[in-house]
């Protein structure tokens, strides 16, 4: 994957300077927006990075994974100035859709005139952790044939969780909140309270939307209704997509009450649960504002305010 990155790379550097000096591209407002989607791990940001595969011929954009040296989340600083230049600067990339297992960057720190859109989805921390539990022994069934690092460990989650094995303990819970806190050095630390609340703080004040894995599709609706410049047809390619539904766990056992409980017992449980919530009120505010419900299915709103006294008055 990152050979074929680098050799398109090339070629399109290539393709500007075969014809002499590069020559400034000048785009419209509209095309000058990128999206962030800073994935975290099983959430379905497989199964909606494919829709954006799936429709940006038709609509006009370009999609660039992020690709990371063993899927850090923690970008070096140079990397950080790299990225940021990348983004903002690569206008041949324009109207894109980044997508990564990257932790928020925050692009006002490097002095750049205008930001991405950030989204994101998010899932219940328990479901998640049992999801990549099982993910590295078993795999999913998008790449099946691909060898994964616990492969071979027939441990099921609640016998890890019975005797204290490191990969179901409670610190593994500790992901979400340090995907929307940041490269904080604090944002790591494992049940930090400050990190709690820079993860709230960056939700509602530099993402644009966050959804949540048990209510894709409304997250989808409201993206399109929103931003239908990257996902328009998106609704409903995933509800008859079958590339949208591909990817799930293999071998997936789901924990019984009891392993539940004595995670739920947990500080680090009970942080991630918090900013779970805070992130699900927060969508359902949003999609409560947007939508309206008629025989069982949503509706989005149409626009709902306009102008009116405006002065002076045209001849």
């Amino acid at each position: 994957e990152r050979a074929i990155a680098r050799h398109e790379v090339r070629e399109i550097e290539q393709r500007h300077t075969v014809d002499g000096p590069r020559q400034e591209v000048t785009l419209d407002e509209e095309d000058d927006v990128v999206i962030i989607y800073n994935r975290v791990p099983k959430t379905a940001s497989t199964s909606f990075t494919n829709i954006a595969y799936d429709l940006c011929a038709k609509n006009k954009y370009h999609v660039l994974h992020i690709n990371t040296t063993k899927n850090n989340p923690v970008m070096s600083l140079q990397d950080q100035v790299r990225f940021v230049k990348n983004v903002t600067s690569w206008k041949e990339m324009k109207p894109g859709f980044y997508h990564g297992h990257i932790s928020y960057l925050d692009f006002a720190k490097f002095g750049v005139k205008k930001k991405p859109i950030y989204i994101n989805v998010i899932r219940d921390p328990i479901e998640r952790l049992v999801s990549y539990y099982y993910f590295l022994r078993f795999g999913d069934d998008y790449r099946p044939g691909l060898r994964r690092r616990k492969q071979g460990d027939k441990k099921t989650f609640d016998e890890c969780v019975a005797a204290g094995g490191s990969d179901c303990a409670p610190e593994k819970l500790w992901l979400q909140i340090p995907f929307f806190c940041g490269h904080s050095s604090e944002c790591w630390n494992v049940g930090s309270r400050w990190a709690l609340e820079q993860a709230k703080y960056n939700l509602i004040n530099e993402y644009f939307l966050v959804g949540v894995t048990e209510e894709l599709e409304d997250f989808i609706m409201l993206l399109e209704a929103a931003l239908p410049r990257f996902f328009r047809g998106a609704t409903e390619l995933y509800r008859t997509g079958k590339k949208s539904h591909l990817r799930k766990t293999t071998e997936k056992k789901l924990p019984t009450k009891e392993t539940i409980a004595k995670l739920q017992q947990s500080e680090i449980w009970k942080m991630e649960n918090e900013f779970y919530e805070f992130a699900l009120e927060q969508f359902q505010f949003v999609r409560a504002h947007a939508v309206r419900e008629k025989d069982g299915e949503l509706y989005i709103l149409a626009q709902n305010f306009f102008y009116e006294k405006i002065y002076p008055k045209s001849n």
